[in-house]
């Protein structure tokens, strides 16, 4: 069998997500560029795949470029106004004919079944319909909106029976009012209020860009909100990701767990998110998805997985489990979507004011990104909150790492005594201590 060594790796490294993604509800947002030509196809099959491992999928699917595109190509120069299109007769009648087309267009390509296709042997089954209620915008600064709508409500109930039979739901840029109009909806705000409304778990935007960046032109792998929402006075940035930041906030603040702003050019990008710990996009949260927080008996194991390399290179001191286990209360960890990629610990000594800061480790992959720092502060806080007034660290490999971090090299008679007594001459580590 010859399978490259890549993606066995992956596919085993996978499997966690596979497991922790089947049977939840995603709401996948794809833009209507992003349905045409190869990339097109290739999508169809993420999602398939996707139905395949157990996910609860709603595809929301935009329309805007088909629709422009048949409007210049009929000489019909559609108004303008706060953003949207005001969609009279002529210009709704394109847009229901598009809409129409598109949905007949998905449907045809998750049908495929042939030997020689990749959906050979999947039976999905998808459905649409009045899943999504809508209101006229009406008149807004004397600028009479027409067909142009807003959703209303989502039938939230209707979409989670067809869920739960393992239907694939498809949803329009349309609305319908109870009046028996069509109102033309903007694709973003359907997937938004549709990942409300089924309290989604995740909110997936396929658009142009592949997420946000900073000032550097470094992608922004994780935002909260309030740390994006600044991002949309940015002149610079392009409407389509603009109106998909709005959206991910929003959802973000009504409860979905977690928002990701992809690019559809990327034809792994929907698969690269969702199935590797560090993603490809941008992810807006309300919940940091690395935090930094006490550790837990069950991050034992996680711990020993993190700590066994560095011990075999001599630059930590061996650690049981039994060991790990009586001090977990000692330790901090960096928690990374389930994975430790760092920890620290303070031991404390009786009836002494010094602490030793103990077993700083941060994962190969994760180094750089200040988590050693965030170590150190944090159990700096927990020293002081404790009374101590200094720390002090035994080190081999990496003393001027502590020194650049406001630690002097001192003797071993700073130890506290039993510290003293314990200490290991033939490692000769190197004694380091802080004031607090």
């Amino acid at each position: 069998m010859n399978t490259p060594f890549s993606f066995v790796d992956w596919f085993r490294h996978s499997s966690p997500y596979i497991n922790a993604h089947r049977g939840r509800t995603f709401v996948v947002l794809i833009e209507g560029e992003a349905m045409e030509g190869e990339r097109g196809e290739s999508l169809i099959q993420d999602l398939a795949l996707l139905h395949t491992l157990g996910v609860h999928l709603v595809v929301v699917f935009g329309i805007r470029s088909r629709v422009h595109r048949v409007l210049e190509a009929e000489g019909i120069q559609p108004v303008r106004h706060q953003g949207r299109w005001v969609a009279d007769e002529a210009i709704m009648a394109r847009v229901e004919r598009v809409a129409a087309e598109q949905r007949l267009w998905l449907e045809a390509r998750l049908s495929l079944g042939l030997p020689n296709t990749p959906l050979h042997g999947i039976e999905l089954t998808t459905v649409s319909g009045n899943l999504v209620m809508a209101k006229p915008l009406g008149v807004r600064d004397g600028v009479d909106f027409h067909r142009s709508g807003e959703v209303r409500r989502v039938r939230a109930a209707g979409i989670r029976a067809q869920l739960e039979q393992r239907v694939l739901v498809l949803l329009p840029p349309l609305g319908f009012s109870s009046t028996g109009e069509v109102f033309d909806l903007d694709a973003a705000e359907v997937a938004q209020q549709a990942a409300i409304a089924l309290k989604a778990d995740k909110l997936i935007l396929l658009g142009d860009a592949d997420g946000l960046r900073d000032g550097q032109g470094q992608l922004l792998r994780q935002l909260s909100p309030s740390e994006a929402a600044p991002l949309l006075a940015d002149e610079a940035l392009v409407p389509e990701l603009a109106r998909h930041l709005d959206t991910a906030c929003k959802a973000a603040l009504h409860g979905v767990a977690r928002t990701h702003l992809l690019s559809w050019r990327d034809p792994d990008a929907l698969l690269g998110e969702l199935f590797t710990r560090d993603g490809v996009g941008t992810m807006i949260t309300q919940h940091r998805y690395e935090q930094l927080r006490a550790a837990e008996i069950g991050d034992i194991g996680g711990l020993l997985e993190l700590l066994e390399p560095l011990e075999r290179r001599g630059m930590l001191v061996p650690r049981s489990r039994e060991r790990l286990e009586h001090e977990v209360d000692d330790y901090v960890v960096i928690d990374r979507d389930g994975m430790i990629i760092g920890c620290a610990a303070l031991h404390r000594f009786a009836d002494t004011k010094v602490g030793e800061l103990a077993c700083v480790a941060v994962h190969p992959e994760y180094r750089g990104g200040a988590r050693g720092e965030r170590l150190l502060a944090e159990i700096e806080r927990l020293a002081k909150r404790e009374g101590l007034s200094s720390l002090f660290a035994l080190t081999t490999h990496t003393a001027h790492w502590f020194l650049e971090h406001g630690f002097e090299q001192a003797s071993l008679e700073a130890l506290p005594p039993l510290r003293r007594d314990a200490y290991n001459q033939a490692r000769k580590s190197k004694v380091v201590c802080k004031s607090l």
